[in-house]
C-alpha cells in the first residue's frame, strides 16, 4: 500500500513539475498540462515558425493559406484563419490552439474548453519574441538559434547591395487594396536594414490603406508587388507618370515569393535575399 501511495505520490509531483503557464498577446496566462503534441495553427508563420522549431510533426491541422514547408500541405484544413471552421478544428481534438488577434474564434473556441494562444507577430522584435513564445510552448531552446539565422541572413542580404541602391525610395504594396507595408512593418524594417527608403512613413501604420493617389504624390523610384497585385497597376489613374513605372522598376513577384515576403516567420532572411535581388535588377 505505501509503494502505491508512492508511486501516486511521485506521478502526481511529475504531472505538476511539467504543467506550465504561457502568456500570450492578451495577456492571458494559459496553463498546459505538459508540452502540447497536437496543435493547430491558424496563422502561416506560426505554422512555419512551429515548424522550423522542429514540431512540425506535432500539427494536426492549419488555416487553408499554409503551405510551407511542403509537409504541411498534406494536413486537415479548417478553413481561413479570420474565421476558421471551429467544428473542424475541434474534432481534431487540439492540446492547443495557435492564432491571431485579428480570428473571431478565439472566444468561441475557449467557451468549447479548447487552449488557445494568441500570437501574431509585426515586427522584427514581435518575431523573435514569438519564437520565443513558441519554443516555451513546445519546450524547445532552439528559438533563439533560429532568431539568430534569420537575423544574420538579412545582414548579409543588407550587405550584399551595391552602395547605388541606397536611399532608393520604394513602395511595397502587399495587397491590391491597395495595403502598403509601412516603416514600422517586418517588411518596413526590412526594408530599412536594406539602406533603401520606404514612402510610406511610420505614423500610417503598419500595413495602411493607401489611396492611389499617395503613390502617385510620393513618386517612388522602385515598386515591389506580387503578380497577383500587379495586373493593371500601371492603367491605375496617374500611375503612368510614377518615376518607378515610366522606367519600368516594377519588381512582380511570383506566388511563392509574394508567400515568404508576407510572412513575418523563420522565411525572412529569404524574403530580404528576394529584396535585394529586385533592388539589384531594378534600381543599380
Amino acid at each position: 500500500m505505501k509503494n502505491l501511495l508512492a508511486a501516486l505520490l511521485l506521478t502526481t509531483c511529475l504531472a505538476a513539475a511539467h504543467a506550465y503557464d504561457v502568456v500570450d498577446e492578451r495577456g492571458v496566462a494559459v496553463s498546459l498540462p505538459q508540452p502540447p503534441q497536437r496543435i493547430v495553427t491558424l496563422l502561416p508563420s506560426l505554422t512555419e515558425s512551429v515548424c522550423e522549431l522542429g514540431a512540425c510533426e506535432r500539427l494536426v491541422g492549419t488555416d487553408r493559406y499554409s503551405n510551407w514547408p511542403d509537409s504541411v500541405k498534406a494536413l486537415p484544413k479548417v478553413g481561413g484563419g479570420i474565421d476558421p471552421n471551429v467544428e473542424a478544428i475541434v474534432a481534431l481534438k487540439p492540446d492547443v490552439v495557435l492564432l491571431a488577434k485579428s480570428s473571431r474564434v478565439t472566444e468561441r473556441l475557449e467557451q468549447l474548453g479548447m487552449k488557445v494562444l494568441v500570437l501574431e507577430p509585426k515586427s522584427h522584435a514581435d518575431v523573435r519574441r514569438v519564437l520565443d513564445k513558441l519554443g516555451q510552448v513546445l519546450a524547445v531552446d532552439d528559438a533563439q538559434r533560429v532568431w539568430r539565422v534569420i537575423n544574420a541572413s538579412v545582414s548579409a542580404a543588407a550587405q550584399s547591395l551595391p552602395a547605388s541602391v541606397k536611399d532608393t525610395r520604394v513602395y511595397f504594396e502587399v495587397n491590391s487594396g491597395p495595403y502598403a507595408a509601412g516603416e514600422s512593418s517586418f517588411i518596413g524594417e526590412t526594408l530599412t536594414r536594406l539602406g533603401v527608403k520606404n514612402i510610406v512613413p511610420t505614423a500610417l501604420g503598419p500595413f495602411p490603406k493607401i489611396n492611389p493617389e499617395y503613390v502617385v504624390r510620393a513618386n517612388p523610384d522602385l515598386i515591389m508587388v506580387s503578380e497577383r497585385s500587379a495586373q493593371g497597376m500601371e492603367q491605375r489613374p496617374g500611375w503612368a507618370t510614377i518615376r518607378a513605372v515610366r522606367n519600368a522598376r516594377i519588381c512582380r513577384f511570383k506566388a511563392a515569393e509574394s508567400d515568404v515576403l508576407v510572412r513575418p516567420g523563420p522565411r525572412m532572411g529569404e524574403a530580404a535575399r528576394l529584396m535585394a535581388k529586385c533592388l539589384q535588377e531594378k534600381a543599380a
